[in-house]
């Protein structure tokens, strides 16, 4: 099978891009509806808005119902047509962009995400996580082209809750280890092909973006600050992330974070803070060397990310939920299977518990 490298037509960073938005999206399409939650609307529509005003094309927002399931992607589908849309733009975070994506998808127009966070690595990949009306992770939707522009306004990221760029570190911590996971294994990557050594490249500059900036981003994001560390960790964030998984694939980390949805207390908790327990169980899984459990441990504490199941709102861990957690991570449909070696749910529930009582015993010990 030949080596697929994917990535958006076109990546934009800076501070106020959205502001500038009409102008790309002019080569595009001259109706544009654009996806948000209210709250969204609320806070970057009239910055998008403005830059509309001398522009040819037009654009019309519908308020976002939740959740990226199937239902929502009908309902906004139907909205777009009945406005004429030859475009659709994604104005938020994860599950707004997903659904954006599959609409566009399903129209056959052109997509623009503009994320309004960096809480996660899906705004480049040409992948639509697909949920239940009740938020329990349902499929992969594979797309036959990633986005046409990903737009980043880093003045609007800076100023989201700095909660939410801590979960797209998260996020990104698995990149490199579920990317290498892969290389191992010959995968089959999300791009439909096996891993190129430019994007496990990518994958690795994410984590050790990660580890030399995430500190002081975090840091410089708690003062009200937009410095270098903070521009770096939401591209690695975004775009390091999103190329880094998708041209390279996903594995553990990735089917734990879905298998947890099977908890319903989990669903509070952000995708990239599941990803990174599941990142740790992953490292459990393969054995990782003490010095990177540590390091990834260290990371996760100074950051703020889960390091035990309690950490992820969960308080009963009795072997049955905890299996029914592996059990779904190992399922056929699911990632676990690009391992370099088979899992089985009596292998996934053990690394689980054994994850948890490592994140309890480094705790300890730092204090």
């Amino acid at each position: 099978m030949a080596r697929i490298f994917n990535s958006p037509s076109k990546y934009i960073q800076g501070p106020d891009a959205l502001a500038e938005l009409a102008s790309h999206i002019e080569p595009l399409g001259q109706a544009a509806l654009a996806i948000a939650t209210s709250t969204g609307i609320e806070r970057v529509g009239a910055k998008i808005e403005g830059g509309f005003e001398h522009s040819s094309a037009t654009i019309t927002f519908e308020s976002f119902g939740g959740e990226c399931s199937d239902t929502e992607i009908d309902r906004i589908a139907q909205a777009a047509k009945a406005v004429g849309a030859d475009a659709i733009v994604g104005v938020g975070g994860g599950k707004v962009l997903d659904t954006a994506k599959a609409v566009a998808y399903k129209l056959g127009v052109p997509v623009v995400v503009c994320p309004t966070i960096a809480s996660s690595d899906a705004p480049c990949s040409a992948l639509s996580v697909i949920y239940t009306e009740d938020g329990v992770f349902d499929r992969y939707l594979f797309l036959p082209a990633n986005p046409d522009i990903v737009l980043m306004d880093t003045t609007v990221i800076a100023a989201s809750p700095v909660r939410l760029t801590v979960s797209g570190m998260g996020d990104a911590l698995a990149t490199y280890f579920e990317a290498r996971a892969c290389v191992e294994s010959e995968a089959d990557t999300c791009a439909g092909g096996k891993a190129t050594s430019a994007a496990l490249a990518l994958a690795k500059l994410c984590f050790d973006t990660l580890m030399a900036d995430g500190v002081k981003a975090k840091v410089a994001l708690e003062a009200g600050c937009t410095t270098p560390a903070v521009e770096r960790v939401i591209e690695a964030n975004t775009l390091l992330s999103g190329i880094g998984f998708e041209s390279c694939g996903l594995a553990a980390a990735h089917a734990i974070h879905n298998g947890m949805t099977q908890l319903p207390e989990t669903h509070a908790r952000y995708h990239g803070e599941k990803v990174a327990f599941g990142t740790i169980v992953q490292l459990v899984l393969e054995n990782a060397p003490t010095e990177k459990l540590e390091e990834v441990l260290g990371f996760c504490m100074e950051v703020g990310l889960p390091t035990t199941l309690e950490d992820l709102g969960v308080e009963d861990i009795s072997r049955e939920r905890i299996m029914a957690v592996a059990e779904s991570a190992c399922a056929p449909t699911d990632t676990m299977g690009n391992m370099p070696f088979a899992v089985t749910p009596q292998m996934a529930c053990d690394a689980i518990l054994a994850a948890d009582a490592l994140g309890h015993y480094y705790h300890l010990d730092l204090c």
